[in-house]
């Protein structure tokens, strides 16, 4: 941890000094400050959870564990109100971190939660599965996602869609405070140190760290949204594509690792889990505050997109209806993230807009037969998050070989 700080001193030090670097240093130093900022929160949320119990304490993680993403895509969308051209960057962040953590994220868990648990039971395992309690959020994942359709038909984020969109995570966050996980935390390296401080010690250090943390992230991502589309005019590279994957890699690295260290102690479902979450978010949380920040900026009640952008929203917006239909009998399978991930990859050998609307077609298509195939458990999933919480019993088939 002390790496980490000490890896944002030179980010936070010239930020105060008001020093102007090169557009490629800045994106290295602030960058760097983002990521070792972002570590250091994600370690504070995950020990946060020994105080906070059930749902809500994977919910809060989950939030704060993307700050540092909506802190860059934020800044973007209120730029945008004074200066349009920064409504692009806006709409590029915010997709491709979604496409990062479904596409890259979802299918990596998987993929190593299964070899973990191969490894361990010497067997073929060919699929993750989820206790039942995950069908609500999948649920309030596959409303949110069927209402952003609106935002590649209009061809615009409204402030009304977007305030709908924040009272539904609202509604989300009730609904896992109410929830009835109590299992004690499985907490990892750093955030297990802090985990298991006396209260007063623990909860000083929390405090600190989320404060620290969040200084960093605050005085770093403006500079480094800068950097970004500075950079690109300067290395000769598209700077859509540059904001729209090296700033979530930046912001979402640590959520990455602390899934995957999750999924290699064979805690896949508690991996999966958090990712589910981080996507909810993205879906309410930030979409909903791009249009409020564009507003704040000096912008009108609606944030147009234009050809571009509505075309990365309708290629988001079917993958993430592709990672709904797999998931909706709570079973991931091995040739689902292959295919998911694959995909992805997919994207960067055809990145024009051909490529973009053949791929939205393809996800699309398996989306529908996997909605098909899965169609009894639509319904179910649709309305769980509206539905009392029952308690049921865990599944304790959290990997199979079927």
């Amino acid at each position: 941890m002390l790496l980490c700080l000490l890896a944002a001193v030179p980010a936070v030090a010239l930020r105060l000094a008001g020093v102007e670097l090169s557009a490629p240093l800045g994106i290295v130093v602030f960058g760097l400050g983002v990521v070792a900022a972002s570590f250091v929160l994600a370690w504070a949320a995950e020990a946060a959870e020994v105080d906070i119990s059930g749902g809500l304490a994977i919910a809060l993680l989950a939030v704060i564990a993307v700050l540092p993403e909506y802190a860059v895509d934020l800044y973007f969308a209120h730029t945008a109100g004074s200066q349009p051209e920064y409504v692009a960057y806006a709409a590029a962040n915010m997709t491709g971190s979604n496409r990062l953590l479904l596409g890259l994220g979802w299918s990596s868990v998987v993929l190593i939660s299964l070899y973990v648990a191969g490894k361990r039971s010497g067997k073929t395992v060919k699929a993750l599965v989820l206790e039942s309690g995950y069908r609500r959020e999948l649920g309030f994942l596959a409303v949110a996602s069927v209402v952003a359709f609106i935002i590649p038909i209009t061809g615009e984020i409204h402030l009304l869609l977007g305030i709908a969109l924040l009272a539904f995570f609202a509604y989300y966050l009730w609904r896992a405070a109410a929830s009835e996980h109590d299992e004690e935390p499985d907490l990892v390296g750093p955030a297990k140190r802090i985990g298991g401080l006396a209260k007063v010690q623990r909860r000083t250090a929390v405090i600190s760290m989320f404060l620290v943390s969040a200084g960093v992230i605050l005085l770093s991502a403006e500079p480094f949204a800068d950097s970004l589309v500075e950079g690109g005019h300067t290395l000769g590279i598209d700077q859509f594509l540059l904001v729209q994957w090296l700033a979530p890699l930046a912001s979402e690295a640590p959520e990455f690792i602390v899934a995957i260290l999750f999924a290699w102690r064979g805690k896949g479902a508690a991996a999966l889990g958090l990712l589910i979450s981080a996507k909810v978010n993205q879906w309410t949380l930030l979409i909903g505050s791009l249009p409020i920040a564009y507003g704040l900026g000096g912008g009108p009640a609606a944030l147009q997109l234009d050809g571009r952008q509505v075309e990365e929203f309708l290629l988001t917006a079917t993958q993430t209806l592709l990672g709904i239909a797999v998931l909706l009998t709570l079973r991931f399978p091995r040739w689902a993230a292959w295919t998911l991930l694959g995909l992805f990859m997919v994207q960067f050998a055809i990145p024009g807009q051909t490529g973009r609307y053949v791929l939205s077609g393809i996800y699309l298509a398996l989306a529908i037969v996997a909605f098909t195939r899965n169609r009894q458990y639509v319904l179910a999933t649709i309305t769980s998050p509206f539905r009392r919480t029952v308690k049921v019993e865990e599944r304790t088939d959290e990997l199979v070989g079927v």
